[in-house]
């Protein structure tokens, strides 16, 4: 494992300007190549598991903040309120208000429940200068983020449900359960009555429901008092980073204090309103967050659905660029991200230049290939060639992307 701040730079994924600001990091086009992939993929597994994607703004008014409690717990880790005619707004450090002033523009019912609101949402923290770390701790991030309002009597299933998604994403980025990460049931402290809501009744409820969720799965955790969210407890999915330190990527959270503060209701069977409960979600967390374990997990080497570059074509002369030119056309046109490398190196320097940048495929064209509609093929890692058709290895490969086979 390597330092993703090392690797990012190497790599060229992205960068960070003093000039724009600490910890507000820029993506080169490389970077965001990886960004968007993940965001894509996370999009359409959550709507394929059922939530609703939305889109909400980056800023709101401060008093949105007061309504539900944050801006007392987090307000210096905010950003300092702007002032705009005679009202003052925020750049938002969280979206759960926002989704639940989306849930109050029309009235719900049971048959309805639970409503689960999913958003890529950008949000802004100010960390101090002496916490920022490359992609793992930002001023700037973008979080892969749900609330799902439900009854309380859903509350186990949902939770499981939201799990069943986690083991799934994770499964799929490579990481496994006990080697790349861990559950760590967060509770409160029921003596500390300024960090945390005082409700002895439903903080028991809530830690009791996530206990019960995690030991019916057989899933093997750790409690922390005093780690868990001020309006109620959390499952946290906890990494280690090159450095050793502990990180929470992903999060599930049982919420009891926002319904009661945004009056989040529904019409229940009898034909009354009944409260619900929420339930907060990340599926990978914070993709800056996540990008960075990527980075150091497979030591910039990214599987190849996520590398930024995926194929690299290697003319062996000028003579054969026109017919290199040809094949990277055609990878294009397959939605394979694909470069020509023509410079005036020998050709044994451009393999090592592609397998410093640990490009999956070389694809090495000369005047057997141009003439047999071919290439050479080198993957990553290995030291031999196989020739095959050019649309043989497009139609392989694309179909390893789209089954995300590393």
């Amino acid at each position: 494992m390597q330092d993703h701040k090392i690797l990012g730079k190497q790599l060229d994924l992205f960068t960070f300007s003093d000039t724009v600001g600490k910890g507000l990091p820029l993506w080169t086009p490389k970077g965001a190549s990886i960004r968007r992939e993940l965001e894509r993929w996370v999009v359409d597994e959550e709507l394929k598991d059922g939530y609703q994607h939305v889109y909400t703004p980056d800023i709101a008014k401060l008093n949105l903040y007061k309504k539900s409690g944050h801006y007392p717990y987090y307000k210096d880790s905010m950003y300092a309120p702007i002032q705009i005619e005679d009202e003052e707004y925020m750049l938002r450090p969280m979206t759960c208000p926002h989704h639940f002033e989306l849930y109050l523009s029309r009235p719900h019912s049971y048959k309805e429940m639970p409503v689960r609101y999913a958003e890529l949402a950008k949000q802004y923290r100010f960390e101090k200068s002496g916490e920022l770390m490359g992609l793992q701790r930002v001023r700037s991030f973008c979080l892969a983020d749900a609330h799902i309002i439900a009854r309380r009597d859903q509350a186990k299933s949902e939770i499981s449900r939201v799990l069943n998604l986690i083991d799934k994403m994770v499964a799929v980025l490579g990481l496994k359960l006990g080697d790349d990460y861990w559950y760590r049931l967060s509770l409160g402290d029921r003596q500390d009555e300024k960090k945390y809501f005082k409700s002895d009744k439903d903080w028991g409820y809530a830690e009791n429901v996530l206990r019960e969720v995690l030991q019916e799965r057989d899933s093997k955790f750790v409690e922390a008092v005093g780690e868990a969210a001020f309006y109620g407890p959390k499952i946290d999915i906890q990494m280690k980073n090159a450095n050793g330190k502990e990180d929470t990527a992903f999060t599930v959270q049982y919420d009891f204090v926002m319904p009661k503060r945004f009056e989040l209701n529904f019409i229940n069977e009898k034909g009354a309103l009944e409260q619900a409960i929420v339930i907060h979600r990340s599926s990978v967390g914070a993709i800056e967050r996540v990008i960075a374990f990527l980075i150091e997990k497979y030591a910039g080497a990214f599987p190849l659905w996520l590398a930024p570059v995926q194929a690299v074509i290697l003319p062996i002369s000028d003579k054969f660029v026109l017919y290199a030119q040809s094949v990277l056309n055609s990878l294009k046109s397959a939605n394979i991200r694909a470069e020509l490398n023509d410079k005036n190196e020998p050709l044994n320097a451009r393999v090592r230049d592609a397998e410093m940048q640990k490009i999956p495929y070389i694809l090495i064209v000369g005047d057997r290939e141009a003439k047999s509609g071919s290439v050479a093929i080198r993957h990553r890692g290995s030291k031999e060639n196989v020739t095959k058709p050019v649309s043989e290895f497009i139609s392989a490969t694309v179909a390893d992307i789209i089954t995300k086979v590393s």
